[in-house]
């Protein structure tokens, strides 16, 4: 349980990091690549098993550290955008109801039941993202929109139903730490290369803050998933009902720290959103 837990209060910190980084005016793809490089060296000094660098690309679990590595970057930049553009409540709900996406392969991969609660908390998960997501003002429509929160929705759950996946049937409980460390290394690869073109396009400075705001990220970021990995692992927990804890955990303090850390508007409308978001969850938990 305290795994969970560790991992709900780090998963949390990482929206609050990144509607900072939009006061501050960080660059976010420059903060995010610091990021994973110091997630990277956290994973290996931390490792429990040894193992030499040029020996990863044989482990069992690469491919699918190096799929998850690319989708990393990807996501980490849309969840930054949907902090800054839409607020972190907006930006946790739509990444954590993605639950119900490793909830919907699990029937098919690991033969779940599918029941009419099941299909009925799906549904409200799908229509809370929505109404969470919109804003009433039609200036903060227009510029925030329902793009990222809605990449942030599917993104996430194929990130949690792919990291489900390795981590049931290629990673021993003692590789942990690497894994997750050889996560971060390529996705740190990626960011870089994508760093690179864009300053041949536009040479600037990379920024004393933005090293900074990347290494702020970037211990919550490896424990986060790190302790995840771990809650996945402990006995009596099925990942359904560990995700759903976890989501739903995340989706209500985020919403509070938004409310009274950065005063944050909410509508009726995103309000019943919030309340559908944890029905839905609830639902699907119960099923």
């Amino acid at each position: 349980m305290i795994y969970l837990f560790l991992s709900i209060l780090f998963s949390t910190g990482l929206f609050v990091i990144f509607k900072y980084f939009g006061i501050f005016k960080i660059d976010v793809l420059k903060a995010i690549v610091v990021n994973y490089i110091v997630a990277f060296t956290l994973g290996f000094v931390s490792a429990e098993k040894s193992i030499f660098i040029s020996d990863i690309p044989s482990q069992p679990w690469f491919f699918g550290a190096l799929f998850l590595g690319a989708m990393f970057v990807s996501i980490f930049f849309v969840m930054a955008m949907t902090a800054q553009r839409n607020g972190v409540s907006v930006a946790s709900i739509s990444g954590k109801m993605s639950v119900v996406i490793p909830i919907l392969f699990g029937v098919f991969l690991y033969n779940e039941s599918v029941t009419f609660l099941k299909v009925l908390g799906i549904v409200i998960a799908l229509v809370a993202v929505y109404l969470a997501s919109v804003k009433d003002e039609k200036r903060n429509f227009k510029n925030a929109g329902l793009l990222f929160p809605m990449l942030l929705f599917f993104g996430s759950g194929v990130i949690d139903t792919t990291l489900k996946y390795i981590e049931v049937n290629f990673v021993p409980d003692q590789e942990v730490a690497i894994f997750s460390a050889s996560l971060f290394s390529i996705a740190a690869f990626f960011g870089l290369i994508i760093l690179g073109v864009k300053t041949l396009k536009k040479r600037e400075v990379f920024g004393l803050k933005n090293i900074i705001a990347g290494i702020i990220l970037g211990v919550p970021n490896y424990y986060s998933i790190v302790f995840l990995i771990k809650a996945l692992q402990t006995d009596g927990f099925e990942s359904s009902t560990l995700f759903t804890i976890n989501n739903v955990a995340i989706v209500i303090v985020s919403s509070i720290v938004g409310l009274l850390l950065f005063k944050e508007h909410f509508s009726r409308r995103n309000k019943i959103g919030v309340f559908l978001a944890i029905l839905g969850i609830l639902l699907v938990t119960i099923a």
